[in-house]
């Protein structure tokens, strides 16, 4: 069913891009490669949600962090992202604030302080734990420096001036006390094991091993050609005819009770 939800929203929102392709170089370059045991800069400087001006270090040097690249008001990829982040969140005992950081920051230098705390209010509303509030972070940042960070995580994204969008991979990473990159997820869906293990990993300065990132090509849709790929087709196509199968069964069902009920009542 979420699979199913997902290639809607996808559907939907997708249609954006189409109508404004990008170039067949800049597509080439959308990626998020594994860059494991490199560290990010940690000087960068950034404004948090508040306004206030921080450095990428302010978040780091006792406990591990969530790294989240996107921009708050992606239509498509981020809000799952965010959304698939908490529900694994969820079911990992550790928590925000008190036993690792989260740290979103946004590709988009124009985007205001106002998207970064509504995103932030939300996240929270949703991961609904207290005192989580100093372990969620949203930042802002200029055009440098959200390069310098994004390219420091493998992070490669586009940016379309006709449709004003991104293009972008979706995932994030796990980073060691030091800003070392300890792990990546990429999707939209996270087990909860995975990643308990990837933060108590990244808590005692381990190094992971490179992830599988074949949901991410599954799930590739190419705006320039306005087509999906086999992939998706080939899926899309067997959710369409296993909800026609069970729509199908259900009528049958319904019919035969109808007809049972309608017999014992003569």
């Amino acid at each position: 069913m979420k699979a199913q939800l997902f290639l809607l929203l996808l559907l939907l929102t997708i249609p954006a891009l189409a109508d404004a392709p990008l170039s067949a170089d800049d597509l080439s370059a959308v990626r998020f490669d594994q860059l494991l045991g490199q560290h990010v800069p940690l000087d960068d400087r950034f404004l948090d949600e508040t306004g206030k001006p921080v450095l990428l270090k302010s978040y780091l040097g006792s406990q591990p962090a969530i790294l989240v690249p996107g921009y708050y008001r992606c239509p498509m990829m981020c809000p799952l992202v965010t959304d698939g982040i908490i529900q694994a969140l969820q079911d990992v005992q550790a928590t925000a604030g008190r036993d690792f950081q989260v740290i979103y920051f946004s590709i988009n230098p124009k985007e205001s302080l106002a998207d970064a705390m509504g995103k932030k209010k939300l996240a929270l509303r949703q991961y609904g734990r207290d005192a989580a509030a100093n372990g969620w972070h949203f930042l802002i940042g200029s055009e440098k420096s959200d390069r310098q960070l994004a390219d420091a995580i493998g992070f490669h994204y586009a940016y379309d001036p006709q449709s004003h969008e991104y293009a972008h991979a979706s995932g994030f990473v796990v980073l060691t006390p030091d800003g070392t990159i300890s792990r990546y997820f990429f999707g939209v869906n996270y087990s909860p094991r995975d990643l308990r293990l990837a933060l108590d990993e990244g808590s005692g300065d381990k190094i992971g091993s490179p992830t599988e990132r074949l949901f991410l090509l599954c799930f590739h849709y190419n705006p320039l050609t306005g087509k999906y790929s086999l992939a998706i087709l080939n899926f899309i196509r067997l959710c369409g005819a296993a909800t026609l199968v069970a729509l199908g069964a259900f009528i049958a069902f319904s019919i035969r009770r109808e007809r049972l009920l309608q017999a014992g009542g003569v």
